[in-house]
């Protein structure tokens, strides 16, 4: 979208890209690890006894050293495209940059304050959601369509709340390529443009984990009938069979 000045690409098909990747991580690492894309997620499921705390650090590494290469493998597959739309010059900013190919930046007119809202908003929403569609006990969609189900969901909140500063939800998909940008060459004002920008959507997104968890346990959870069994992992279906979560389920469980 970028290197061809919007003539291969929009901000739609890009969103689109960006959710059709998420259902197709969820089935890839779901049976493994229980498809922790996002310390956000990760967070979440510390909140409600799914993860123990002291693998969160360790989640949240390996999800930043997955963008991080994930960076370099799109810098390598467009490096010609990058070089020939920036004249040689990789720039953070200007009429010509392209680093926003990589991590989000606020437009013009947003603030910090306004940009830490949007994201704690935006995160809450998705955790909200995915918990909503996970919810064995709640009218969860289908077991298998799961990642369907959470792709539409960050589409639907990316086009409706992308136009502040893109919708990162996710410190480590933000930070791991920016990191990536800083050592490849843009330089120190990956950091530092938009009044230093690069920590809120580090930060927010964990604060709008916490209240996602907290609104939907809330609000949802603790209404459910206790003869209902089971929890916000899952519950029974009528036949007895289990309606365990694939998203938070894996083997740190045991």
């Amino acid at each position: 979208m970028v290197t061809s000045s919007g003539t291969k690409g929009n901000i739609l098909t890009a969103y689109l890209a960006g959710a059709l990747a998420v259902m197709v991580a969820i089935h890839t690492a779901g049976g493994v690890s229980g498809a922790h894309l996002n310390p956000a997620f990760s967070l979440c499921m510390c909140l409600l006894g799914q993860l123990p705390l002291w693998k969160f650090p360790i989640f949240v590494a390996v999800q930043t050293l997955g963008s991080f290469i994930a960076a370099g493998a799109v810098y390598a597959l467009y490096y010609d495209a990058i070089q020939f739309y920036s004249n040689g010059t990789l720039a953070a900013s200007g009429p010509l940059e392209t680093a926003s190919i990589f991590a989000t930046y606020p437009a013009e007119y947003l603030s910090l304050s306004n940009g830490f809202l949007d994201q704690v908003m935006g995160t809450a929403l998705l955790i909200v959601g995915i918990l909503a569609i996970t919810d064995g006990r709640n009218k969860r969609v289908p077991e298998g369509l799961e990642p369907v189900a959470v792709a539409l969901l960050v589409f639907s909140i990316e086009v409706s709340m992308g136009s502040n500063c893109g919708c990162p939800m996710n410190p480590a998909r933000d930070f791991g390529p920016r990191l990536f940008t800083y050592v490849a060459g843009w330089g120190a004002e990956v950091f530092s443009r938009d009044n230093a920008w690069w920590w809120v959507p580090v930060v927010a997104p964990l604060l709008g984990a916490a209240v996602g968890t907290a609104l939907y346990q809330l609000l949802v959870a603790l209404h459910h009938p206790a003869e209902d069994g089971g929890g916000a992992r899952g519950g029974k279906r009528d036949d007895g069979s289990s309606t365990a979560i694939p998203l938070g389920a894996g083997p740190w469980d045991k």
